[in-house]
Formats: C-alpha cells, structure tokens, sequence
C-alpha cells in the first residue's frame, strides 16, 4: 500500500553521498535529485537536509597536519558547501526545479525570532516550488554549538515544518537485530512507541565522513515519532530507495507516529 505523505523532509548523510577516497558521489546525488523530482511531479513537498560539506572540502584540498582539528574542519566545511550545494544546484536545474542553500546553527533553534525567521523563510521557498538544501553551518558551529549530527538537525525541521514523515538515509537498511554483518540479523521493520532500550542490540560505530551513529538516529527517530510524524531508515545507496520505500516495496525500518 502506498504511503500518502505530502510534506517530507529527506536526510541525506555523507556516507550516502561519499566515496571511499572522500571525494562526493556525484551520481548519487544525480540519482537522489532524479528521485525528488519525481516525488515533486507527484505534488509532495521536499525539503532536503543534506550532510557532506567537509567531505566536499576534503575531496578538493589538502590541509596541512598544523592546522587545528577544528579550524580545518571550518576551512573544509567552507571550501565544501560551496561545491556541495553547486553539484545539487547542477543536478536540480536538469529537471527545472531550482533549490536554496539553507545553512544554520543550533543557536537558530534557541532563538524564538531566529527560529520564525527561517521557518518563515522554508514556508515561503516552499510555496514558491523551491526545495531548501539544509546543512548545518559548520563555519561558525564549533563544538558546544554543534548540533549531535545532521539527523537531530533533520528532526527539528520536520517538526518545524509539521511534517508527515521524516526519511533518513544511511548507508545500511535500517535498524538491525544484531550486528548487520552477522549472518541472521535482520532489519526491525516497524518499531512502536513501547519500545525503549533499541541500545543494547544497536552497534555504537560511525561512517569515516559522518558524525552520527545508529544510536543517535534510533534515539531521534523515537522523540520525532512522538510528535506524530512518521520516521523512515533506508539505505540510501540502494537504487530509487526513496521512491520504493513511499510505494512500501523496500525493507528498512519505520518509527509509527
């Protein structure tokens, strides 16, 4: 049966969008923009937030080992979101749809006028068949003012913006029952809000480019549930995974709102 979701927002981690030698992916950024294409053709609103900036920056220069750990993380995120949101930009236009960079930071979610400034703005790009490019502004984020990844940064804009669902894409199925690449584990398809303790059985490791694990999602997934939107984990390296898992053809695990 066909999910009818009409707002959604699509987490992208820069595990999905990376290669091995950190540079971008640009043909599963092209197949991603293919597939919000055609989610737009079918009248339901997007807004991406998209990781990769630093991997982005990463895959274009080379830092030299004196520079601090986290002022070259602020070089690399600068020098990457402009190459990041330019391949999107690229790939968008080719099916005549424009997108907007929207970079923020925690702070933004702290500050009621700052917080209904950019919901003020999202709405607006929206209605106008614009698709917002969310990341978080590494540039001035720096360690306490961090948001714990992307994923958290995702489930405050799809409650934010009363979304019906929330997609995140990682480079796994989903939530496993055990390690994933133990023989007989296997992806939890549904998870309720009963249930509590998914640690125990969540393996605590992270992608090379990204900051968050399973834990984090799992635990983000569970508190934007409770708000009554719906939160998806697929694969987001599996082929049209977007399209299959709104048609409920692929495996991958849903939080019920």
């Amino acid at each position: 049966m066909k999910l009818g979701y009409k707002k959604i927002v699509v987490k992208v981690g820069s595990n999905v969008i990376t290669l091995a030698d950190g540079t971008l992916d640009e043909f599963r950024i092209q197949h991603l923009v293919k597939q919000i294409a055609e989610l737009k053709k079918q009248e339901i609103e997007v807004t991406l937030v998209s990781s990769g900036a630093v991997a982005s920056g990463k895959s274009m220069m080379r830092t030299s080992e004196k520079v601090e750990t986290v002022k070259a993380r602020q070089m690399l995120a600068a020098v990457g979101q402009v190459k990041l949101i330019n391949t999107y930009a690229e790939y968008f236009e080719d099916h005549d749809i424009m997108c907007a960079q929207v970079l923020v930071t925690k702070e933004d979610f702290r500050d009621r006028i700052h917080y209904l400034n950019m919901k003020n703005c999202m709405q607006t790009l929206l209605q106008n068949d614009v698709i917002p490019v969310v990341n978080e502004n590494d540039v001035v984020s720096v360690t306490e003012l961090m948001f714990t990844d992307n994923d958290e940064l995702a489930g405050l804009i799809a409650s934010m913006l009363n979304a019906d669902a929330l997609i995140i894409l990682s480079n796994v199925n989903g939530i496993y029952n055990g390690d994933p690449n133990t023989a007989g584990s296997e992806v939890i398809e549904e998870i309720g809000g009963s249930v509590t303790n998914l640690a125990s059985f969540i393996q605590a490791g992270r992608s090379q480019f990204g900051r968050g694990g399973m834990i984090t999602k799992s635990t983000m997934a569970q508190k934007v549930a409770k708000l009554g939107i719906a939160v998806h984990i697929a694969n987001g390296r599996v082929d049209n995974v977007i399209t299959s898992l709104l048609d409920n053809s692929v495996v991958h695990t849903q939080f019920i709102p």
